[in-house]
């Protein structure tokens, strides 16, 4: 085995959005940065973010919009490269984007224009950039040394920007929260975030019976509450306002669900009560047929409205808004967009994103425990974190 080592200024580990923006930054400030991962193919996860249409960041953002065991961990970062510099940067290379509901920033003609921009732009300011390279172990303390196979690498600071287990499929792992250990650092117990959930028992039976089906919901857990569309699954619940709660959801907890957030159905039944129409046919107005008769199921659907009694109109009422549901889990790492947990925050400088105990070792991106809600804001983090650490290695 050779042990000639190759010398740099900054080693990065991961070529996902944070290690990227971060390597680019850092060779703009004449850094001679070399950028290691184990993919073929450098931004794979920026390439299928946003069902491939790449949701970068969003027109609001705050620190508001991220959980960490240290809330006030992002601002730092998030304040000094914000939103409106990432929209500069893509707009300056001619990318087009769209806004969505909710204040979300979308590539019109694919994420993977802003993959290419990022590798290209590492390309030209001079990073080197090494793929399909297994990282067997990370030694030493300034310089860092870092052996792939029969090569050795040593920089004056490495930056772990390894993300988190979230989307194996994408080649994701726990490798970065096994380096922060090994150098001390503390690291919460990583979980499936912004995930689908998976429901057991008669609200299973609801839920597969109704697979397919979408709604607009207000849903609530741990004081939490979000609005959005929900989707029912063979296996649980999905959807914008599904993914956005999981952020919040801890084994054990009730969710609950408004299935008819635009209305009361109290009120609906009050104002029609002079009509005759049947209940499922009332009810139809604002829900699928099937839906109806899984939400009326024990009663007589058949019913007037007219002649509803005030108790069938609080069971209606209960059921419609304020459905309890206890997950008996998620879908796992597989299905989640993010990790929740990570390298405790209070190891880290908010300014720097370097290490506290150990000066040149740096965390950025979702390694880190900052969890973004879902509408761009977790890869704003990326950005955000990535361009901290590039102004001090």
């Amino acid at each position: 085995m050779s042990n000639t080592s190759s010398k740099y200024d900054v080693i990065i580990l991961g070529a996902g959005a944070s290690g990227l923006y971060c390597a680019m930054h850092a060779a703009a400030r004449g850094r001679k940065v070399l950028v290691l991962d184990h993919s073929g193919k450098a931004g794979r996860k920026i390439r299928v973010a946003g069902g491939g249409k790449c949701n970068f960041t969003n027109m609001d953002v705050a620190a508001d919009n991220y959980i960490s065991a240290n809330p006030h961990f992002v601002k730092s970062a998030l304040a000094r490269h914000n939103q409106w510099d990432f929209i500069s940067f893509i707009s300056e290379a001619g990318i087009e984007y769209e806004e969505r509901e909710d204040g979300q920033l979308f590539t019109l003609e694919g994420a993977g224009l802003i993959a290419g921009l990022l590798v290209s732009k590492c390309h030209r300011a001079g990073v080197e950039t090494l793929m399909d390279r297994q990282i067997d172990e990370v030694s030493g303390d300034g310089p860092f040394v870092v052996r792939s196979g029969a090569q050795v690498f040593e920089a004056e600071s490495l930056v772990v920007a390894l993300g988190s287990p979230a989307w194996p499929q994408v080649g994701a792992s726990a490798f970065g929260y096994k380096i922060a250990e090994q150098y001390g650092l503390n690291v919460f117990p990583a979980r499936p975030s912004l995930v689908p959930f998976t429901i057991g028992g008669r609200d299973g039976k609801f839920c597969k019976e109704l697979s397919g089906n979408a709604l607009p919901v207000e849903i609530s857990c741990e004081k939490r509450t979000f609005t959005g569309d929900m989707l029912f699954t063979h296996k649980g619940i999905s959807g914008p306002a599904v993914l956005q709660i999981s952020n919040y959801w801890r084994r054990g907890s009730a969710l609950t669900i408004n299935l008819l957030p635009a209305h009361d159905i109290s009120d609906l039944f009050e104002k029609n009560r002079a009509e005759n129409v049947a209940l499922h046919n009332f009810l139809a107005r604002y829900f699928t047929r099937k839906m109806v008769g899984l939400l009326l199921e024990g009663q007589d659907a058949d019913t007037p409205v007219s002649q509803l009694t005030k108790k069938l109109q609080l069971v209606l009422a209960e059921r419609i808004h304020s459905w309890v549901v206890k997950p008996q889990g998620t879908e796992g790492f597989a299905k989640a967009e993010v990790a929740a947990g990570g390298v405790d925050t209070d190891e880290i400088s908010s300014k720097t994103m370097e290490a506290k105990k150990i000066s040149g070792l740096y965390f950025i991106g979702e390694v880190l425990d900052v969890t973004g809600w879902l509408g761009g804001y977790n890869l704003q983090w990326a950005w955000s974190s990535g361009y901290a650490a590039a102004q001090f290695v």
